[in-house]
């Protein structure tokens, strides 16, 4: 298991690369980060976290979606009811509600604690409805993914410990036997 610095940055970048262009994201859109240190670390969830692993793990993940202008919300644990780190603008943009709390290692998880370190003006909200996102630690995010879901495999399935899946989506198909979708 390979958790250095380099090693995560590398992974998780080429991660991301593959969840943007299996999802085809583009400028201006959602994508929703879930994510356990603790796991990435060979532990358990939630009882091992890295604040070091979860400020290289949004380092990576924000070096690669900020110059395609596709916007970071990256989801808390359970005991914030897997509220969200996003920038105040993306709020704006999207009309979404903000929610009274502050990460910390515990509650939030690192990687929220990481993220709302780097962002210029974080904020927490309830709920998102992204285009695609990454899950690292088997997190759960389809829950602020947008239907259609799409399961994604990347190839690459760990981070460190943590096995990974992706989402992406896909416009709902709708109508009746005369409807076309391609």
């Amino acid at each position: 298991m390979n958790v250095t610095k380099d090693a995560i940055k590398k992974t998780v970048s080429q991660l991301v690369d593959e969840v943007i262009t299996a999802g085809n994201l583009t400028s201006g859109e959602l994508f929703v980060l879930g994510c356990s240190t603790s796991e990435v670390m060979g532990g358990h969830i939630g009882k091992d976290s890295s604040e070091e692993v979860g400020e290289w793990i949004i380092a990576a993940v924000r070096s690669v979606l900020e110059p395609k202008g596709i916007y970071l919300a990256v989801q808390g644990c359970e005991h914030l009811n897997r509220a969200l780190v996003v920038e105040r603008d993306v709020a704006k943009t999207y009309h979404l509600e903000e929610v009274a709390v502050v990460p910390q290692l515990h509650a939030g998880g690192a990687c929220s604690v990481a993220a709302f370190k780097q962002f210029k003006h974080p904020i927490e909200v309830e709920h998102i409805v992204a285009k695609a996102g990454l899950d690292i630690g088997d997190t759960a995010i389809g829950m602020h993914v947008k239907h259609v879901q799409v399961p994604f495999r990347p190839s690459i399935k760990e981070v460190g410990g943590a096995h990974v899946t992706a989402l992406t989506s896909r416009p709902k198909y709708i109508g009746g036997p005369r409807a076309k979708y391609e």
